[in-house]
């Protein structure tokens, strides 16, 4: 099916998802950039809505996603058009209109990996990505986190939103003053060192603004405030460099343990 105008209702709700946090939270439906991110949502068992393809994208491969979508309304749209609905400024070629996935709750010794008000969507998104990739158990967002369902977040996170369970709008205090485990706060100027604590247990790392970090009421609520000890000539690390940094060292302190009671 060939849409050529933007007044066709397909292509502006389809413009509203790329859009709009509003029309995606109020639907739970997103836009699903590139070949990539359609197989991670296809191999977690999503089935897409819609298929679009830019007109200059491959006819033959984009059958491969319709034969592995016969469900889905296959669409066409003249390469301008794409790109008004594309995250990027070179268009994969390829969108899907999906739903949000709800992935089940990990059996495992908790991981939370909790963030508060992660503004860029490429942040949030890698963020995500290595929460997922080190066995993080459930993401927990603050209100003022960027939406995690948006194009660019997507992007960032790879196919980490459809395996990683993940909650919103959450009021990060009154969470962590429910939650047993041993919580941690990544911030700076800190004397106690983040590689000196053990996390075999339950845990949670909270990681704050990529500018203002973590606020007061946070901090005061969590069970301990640690720096990643930096020796080089730097003043700080990336929030999201630091989630990764963190995360898995998590996860090789697990590895270990798991090895040494073997």
């Amino acid at each position: 099916m060939l849409i050529s105008s933007r007044d066709n209702p397909l292509f502006k709700r389809l413009n509203k998802l790329a859009d709009s946090a509003r029309a995606r939270r109020e639907a739970r439906m997103t836009l699903l950039d590139g070949e990539h991110l359609l197989g991670a949502y296809l191999d977690a068992g999503g089935l897409p809505h819609t298929l679009v393809r830019a007109a200059s994208f491959g006819s033959e491969r984009f059958q491969h996603w319709t034969a592995r979508c016969p469900q889905a309304k296959a669409i066409v749209l003249p390469d301008t058009l794409f790109a008004e609905l594309a995250p990027v400024a070179t268009p994969t070629g390829v969108l899907a209109e999906a739903a949000w996935l709800s992935p089940p709750a990990i059996d495992a010794t908790p991981l939370v990996l909790m963030l508060e008000e992660i503004q860029d969507p490429g942040n949030l998104g890698a963020m995500l990505r290595s929460g997922a990739a080190a066995g993080a158990t459930l993401a927990v967002l603050s209100k003022g986190c960027h939406d995690p369902w948006s194009p660019k977040a997507l992007r960032g996170g790879q196919g980490a939103q459809f395996v990683l369970p993940i909650q919103q709008g959450v009021d990060l205090s009154a969470w962590l003053n429910a939650f047993s485990g041993l919580s941690i706060a990544l911030a700076l100027g800190e004397s106690n060192d983040f590689y000196a604590q053990d996390y075999v247990g339950a845990t949670a790392l909270i990681v704050g603004n990529e500018g203002s970090g973590l606020s007061r009421s946070t901090t005061q609520n969590a069970s301990l405030c640690v720096q990643i000890p930096m020796p080089g000539r730097v003043e700080s690390l990336n929030a999201s460099a630091a989630v990764a940094v963190a995360m898995f060292e998590v996860m090789r302190q697990r590895r270990r343990h798991t090895s040494g009671a073997a």
